[in-house]
């Protein structure tokens, strides 16, 4: 079997993925974090006035993030990420309560598949609403996916480097307030072709259903 290396840009992504996934975290950090500040800085006049605590805990039914490596079944990350392992790799977080990646990565034979499962838990649904519509505003081209959580977005997108195409899906879900992003891509290394638009979209799906289903299934406040 000839060798065949990897292009740089899945070279850079396999190496770096804990340092680039820490700079991801910091950077959606930002934003969402201003309106937790705000609304739980208020905690005298709740005492006041009953119906409005209750009215802002109504608007946030996720506390925490579940377990991102245990939201996908095997069956599902053997069938999308062939030769991965199927425990996955968590990323490290500056706040696992709130933000959880897992991610599954493997080559098999000349075929490369990349599935990546992320949690966002913000401080309210017009939070998560709001970075919802920032994210699929800049990745443009997509479309809606209907029946997943309160709002899902899809889209895929093709590149290439060096005469080698990959091929990657991203699904974002707003579900109360929690932001669940999928991401999910794939490149054969023999014909420099990448994964079929449909393939990707399909498996990007698949795992946004059952990451949303993990959620939903999970502790809530």
């Amino acid at each position: 079997m000839r060798s065949f290396p990897l292009p740089l840009a899945l070279t850079a992504r396999i190496s770096p993925v804990v340092v680039l996934a820490a700079a991801g975290w910091a950077l959606t950090s930002g934003p969402a974090a201003t309106p937790a500040a705000d609304k739980e800085s208020a905690p005298q006049s709740a005492s006041k006035s009953p119906s409005g605590a209750s009215t802002a805990a109504a608007s946030k039914a996720y506390a925490a993030s579940p377990a991102p490596c245990g939201s996908v079944a095997t069956a599902t990350v053997k069938s999308l990420v062939p030769g991965a392992k199927t425990a996955g790799k968590e990323i490290p977080s500056t706040d696992t309560k709130l933000r959880r990646t897992c991610s599954w990565n493997a080559l098999k034979g000349y075929d490369y598949r990349w599935l990546d499962v992320s949690y966002e838990i913000t401080d309210s649904d017009e939070a998560a609403a709001k970075s919802y519509k920032e994210t699929i505003t800049e990745k443009s081209g997509g479309g809606d996916v209907p029946g997943l959580g309160d709002a899902a977005y899809s889209v895929v997108n093709l590149t290439t480097e060096d005469k080698q195409q990959t091929r990657e899906g991203v699904v974002v879900v707003q579900a109360s307030n929690a932001l669940v992003t999928i991401t999910y891509n794939g490149s054969d290394f023999e014909s420099k072709k990448a994964p079929s638009t449909d393939e990707i979209n399909k498996g990007a799906i698949k795992a946004a259903k059952e990451a949303v289903a993990a959620l939903e299934g999970g502790q809530k406040t």
